[in-house]
């Protein structure tokens, strides 16, 4: 259902994962639609700063040498397949990355905050809403917004500035997500821009558990609808 929600000054963080090179240079990792997508989260990140919502990004790096990982897909040089600490791919998209000031953070795992410093870093700052945006739907940012939600977090989940392999992944990634997104709202890039200005916007919030039983036919009308 959609209801009204409104976010206190100073209590939210705009959080951005992993919006690197080799989503849109790797042909193995294309985002479908990611120039949309940046260009949204552009958006985001210009709302955010004329409002003092502290922005945090994160790059997702793989290091073989430090981390144990015995499952690991490698390339045929033995490195791994994907956000190599060698590969130059890693690196944020230059129109999305952090300014002076914004924090950056390297993360080993599929969630943001599987480090339990990176939650803690949050709370020190009276952080209780996390504005979500980044790659890949069903895979990093559902890890993170799961983790968020677990920590106490308010999450609003800015659904066209996540993206993945094809709008399919990337549809149903949300509607799973916003079947069980207790304490938080979905919502698109201009609400959310809205919302971070102060304003009190009618938003998509979950009602009781699992309300959405969608189906092939109907998921991107459910989609559309949050």
């Amino acid at each position: 259902m959609k209801a009204p929600v409104s976010i206190p000054r100073g209590a939210a963080a705009a959080i951005f994962i992993d919006l690197q090179e080799e989503h849109r240079k790797d042909s193995r990792y294309l985002v479908e639609g990611f120039s949309d997508l940046l260009a949204n989260v552009q958006r985001l990140q210009a709302a955010a700063r004329a409002n003092g919502v502290p922005l945090f990004h994160w790059a997702y790096v793989v290091d073989l040498d430090t981390q144990e990982r015995p499952f690991h897909p490698l390339d045929g040089n033995g490195k791994s397949a994907f956000s190599s600490k060698d590969d130059p791919l890693t690196a944020i998209c230059a129109e999305v990355a952090p300014i002076e000031g914004e924090t950056l953070l390297v993360k080993a795992h599929a969630s943001a905050f599987r480090a339990p410093e990176a939650v803690e870093l949050l709370r020190a700052r009276g952080i209780e809403w996390l504005i979500v945006a980044g790659v890949w739907t069903e895979a990093c940012v559902d890890a993170t917004v799961r983790d968020a939600v677990t920590a106490g977090f308010r999450v609003l989940l800015v659904k066209d500035a996540c993206g993945s392999g094809s709008a399919a992944m990337h549809q149903t990634a949300i509607l799973n997500l916003a079947n069980r997104l207790y304490g938080g709202a979905v919502t698109d890039t201009g609400t959310a821009c809205r919302l971070m200005a102060g304003e009190v916007v009618a938003t998509w919030q979950i009602e009781g558990s699992v309300p959405m039983r969608f189906t092939y036919e109907n998921a991107a009308e459910l989609y559309q609808s949050l």
